[in-house]
């Protein structure tokens, strides 16, 4: 079985996040703490009008205190509740270019199908 402690699961994770961060564009929030794929994620459910458990579970850790730090919280959240939440946040090309640069695998239509399509097939795992 795949729990915390497992390298495999470590593994995925900083892959997942280095996929989301590479090529995100720099923003800042009102009080100017960096924003991160975490805010990214949130603001796409948030369009498709998506309440969603992962984000209100999330947000209710008092140890997380980073939007990075939130983030990794919520892939694990998706990966164990098999949530197609990254999916979602990947569908909206005017959201992708809003927050990331134009290398960034999210806005290739080929790269982002590949990824997506590694998404679905991690529901099976």
């Amino acid at each position: 079985p795949v729990t915390d402690g497992s390298r495999e699961l470590h593994s995925l994770c900083a892959q997942l996040e280095f996929l989301l961060q590479f090529d995100l564009k720099e923003k800042r929030s009102f009080f100017g703490q960096r924003k991160d794929y975490w805010d990214f994620l949130c603001q796409g459910l948030a369009r498709r009008r998506q309440e969603h458990e992962g984000v209100r579970f999330v947000t209710c850790l008092d140890k997380l205190k980073t939007p990075v730090g939130r983030g990794r919280a919520f892939l694990r959240y998706c990966l164990v509740h098999r949530q197609q939440s990254l999916q979602l946040c990947l569908l909206d090309p005017e959201s992708l270019r809003e927050w990331y640069y134009a290398r960034s695998p999210f806005l290739s239509p080929p790269h982002r199908a590949e990824i997506l399509g590694s998404f679905y097939e991690l529901d099976g795992v």
